[in-house]
């Protein structure tokens, strides 16, 4: 990669941030499409969020990536929120205007959604089941609706986390006229009635992720069948014992690999105005 007087800079603010993919990703497409930019993680403090922020259009960025902690906090920062992000309250994209204005955007449900082709799955119209009531459950359950599945079932323990999901969801279902649900997961008879009907299960919780590989979020899966497809957002490790049963029973599965890579991908387009290259970025990913 060539660095010239004329080459942009894109990133991602987060902590940690270092472990990230993205860099991998993004400089291999800006290399791909010739377009003349890197790519590199900040690995910021809190207390230096709103100057990082600044950053983005005092040295002409062409845009930033946010993870955790900062997907909310960096909301009352910026100049405005696009549909999805304003319904899910948290940003993983910023995109600076012409005028300096920064505008947040959240692409982990539009790439959740892109994802399910790879597995040759169609929830528009449907119903599904997500266990989790978090960030990236409220970001696949807001796309989700607005791109017009029929119903949504959310399950998650009953804590302190729950009244405030619940309120959230309401909001949401209000704005999208899409039939949302909250449910107490340990309600075991709820959550497969629920299973039973959808054509899609989704684990949006870190369940299953290392060091705990040997669990699930549920642990009744007798509500399996066989137009059901199961998702689990984890993705280290690559295959979680969710997707180890939903294989044994010959379900369509994946892993979170997929949103990872088409958020990504919709970032990239914001940012750039050009289609990701898929063909070259997508083993990369796989193979990280």
């Amino acid at each position: 990669m060539k660095v010239t007087g004329y080459t942009r800079l894109a990133g991602l603010i987060a902590n940690p941030a270092k472990h990230s993919i993205s860099p991998l990703m993004h400089n291999a497409a800006f290399k791909a499409n010739g377009i003349d930019a890197v790519y590199l993680s900040f690995e910021v403090e809190k207390a230096q969020l709103e100057a990082s922020l600044r950053s983005i259009t005092a040295l002409d960025m062409i845009g930033v990536n946010v993870s955790m902690p900062y997907k909310m906090a960096v909301i009352p920062y910026l100049n405005e929120l696009s549909a999805a992000a304003q319904l899910i309250g948290a940003v993983n994209t910023i995109v600076p205007t012409h005028d300096g204005a920064l505008v947040g955007h959240n692409t982990d449900g539009s790439g959740f959604m892109r994802s399910l082709a790879d597995i040759d799955v169609d929830i528009i119209g449907k119903e599904i089941t997500i266990i989790g009531a978090g960030g990236a459950a409220t970001a696949i359950c807001v796309q989700a609706a607005l791109d017009g599945v029929k119903k949504i079932n959310i399950f998650n323990r009953q804590d302190n986390f729950f009244i405030q999901s619940r309120k959230k969801i309401q909001t949401i279902a209000q704005k999208t006229q899409c039939e949302i649900h909250l449910h107490d997961l340990a309600d075991t008879k709820v959550v497969n009635n629920a299973i039973s009907r959808s054509s899609l299960l989704v684990n949006a919780t870190g369940v299953g992720m290392k060091p705990n590989e040997d669990r699930t979020a549920i642990t009744d899966f007798s509500a399996f069948h066989q137009k059901l497809a199961v998702y689990d957002v984890v993705y280290n490790p690559r295959k979680t014992k969710l997707l180890q049963i939903a294989k044994e029973k010959g379900l369509k599965h994946t892993n979170g690999l997929g949103m990872l890579l088409y958020q990504g991908a919709d970032a990239f387009e914001l940012w750039t105005g050009q289609k990701m290259p898929l063909e070259t970025i997508k083993p990369l990913v796989e193979n990280s």
